[in-house]
């Protein structure tokens, strides 16, 4: 170790100034992994193309790494950089022999081995919950007819109907945006656990409709797919524009393209999440309301039918 290096690891300025949580833990990582390769702290450094005093610094908790650093470095050490940073998945011998058992699998293996996990948990989509199959979840951005088509079905199938925003909004005493604004994104989504917990626990039959940003929140989702059976609407860019409008929500045509845009980017973003229902239905497929209306009631009475929901 230089002189430099070995001041940056002794000096009481270094132990107990500008030390950010986050980079003390992640320096202990760095010397954790180090350690369990049986690595010299000048062995990595030479095998990341960074300094010694770059990487003492960033051990000891006060160099705040450039993230292709931080790369270089997990390189160096034989682990995923979501190792190095922290990621949960990556905390204990367990999670990584995981870890290591899924990598490369397809989104069908994925997907049947999130299903088991569930069935050994308790929380399994077709046996912890008898009435899942009654229970219709339509997922979707906004303005796919979530509202509209979820009301004439519950209405003809004799089910509840719930429109989850509003469920919010009841248990928050303040409209959705307020709720993001005064309390933040993380009270928003403890309020949309705890109406979508109700819904399940008091309605056996009953359609939903979701937020479209439900989806964004696994813990909620994963809720939602192991009581619910999933729809999602889909819809073309300009019908989800138009209709929005339609609402009286004139805001995304005052710049309608980058409003276009940005929505094209949020359902880019959602669509592998939206992907994970049970029944994929697009209304711009149809001429109007009811002819869509109608297909989608045939396609949500078979699923109902169907042998074990």
């Amino acid at each position: 170790m230089d002189a430099e290096a070995s001041a940056a690891a002794s000096s009481p300025a270094a132990e107990d100034e500008g030390r950010h949580p986050f980079l003390v833990a992640l320096g202990e990582r760095v010397r954790t992994l180090r350690s369990r390769r049986g690595m010299t702290r000048k062995a990595v450094a030479l095998a990341a193309d960074v300094s010694e005093r770059h990487l003492a610094n960033l051990e000891y908790g006060t160099g705040n790494a450039s993230i292709l650093v931080l790369l270089q470095v997990a390189e160096a050490l034989h682990c995923p950089l979501a190792e190095l940073i922290g990621d949960v998945s990556t905390s204990s011998p367990e999670w990584l022999l995981i870890r290591e058992m899924l990598a490369g699998r397809s989104e069908t293996d994925l997907r049947r081995v999130r299903v088991a996990i569930g069935g050994a948990l308790g929380q399994s989509q077709t046996e912890s919950d008898s009435t899942r199959h009654t229970r219709i979840a339509l997922i979707g951005l906004r303005g796919a007819g979530k509202s509209t088509l979820g009301q004439r079905l519950a209405d003809e199938l004799g089910y509840a109907f719930i429109e989850l925003s509003r469920e919010i909004e009841k248990f928050a005493g303040c409209s959705i945006d307020e709720i993001h604004a005064l309390y933040g994104t993380p009270a928003y989504r403890r309020y949309e656990r705890r109406a979508l917990e109700e819904a399940i626990q008091i309605y056996p039959e009953v359609v939903i409709a979701t937020p479209g940003g439900l989806v964004s929140d696994a813990a909620n989702f994963n809720v939602l797919l192991a009581h619910c059976t999933t729809v999602w609407l889909q819809a073309d860019p300009a019908d989800h524009m138009g209709r929005v409008a339609a609402q009286g929500d004139l805001r995304p045509m005052a710049a309608s393209r980058e409003a276009m845009e940005d929505l094209k980017r949020i359902l880019a973003g959602r669509s592998a999440f939206y992907s994970k229902a049970d029944l994929h239905f697009n209304t711009s497929a149809y001429a109007g309301v009811d002819e869509a209306y109608a297909a989608l009631r045939e396609r949500v009475q078979a699923l109902i039918a169907a042998p074990g929901g």
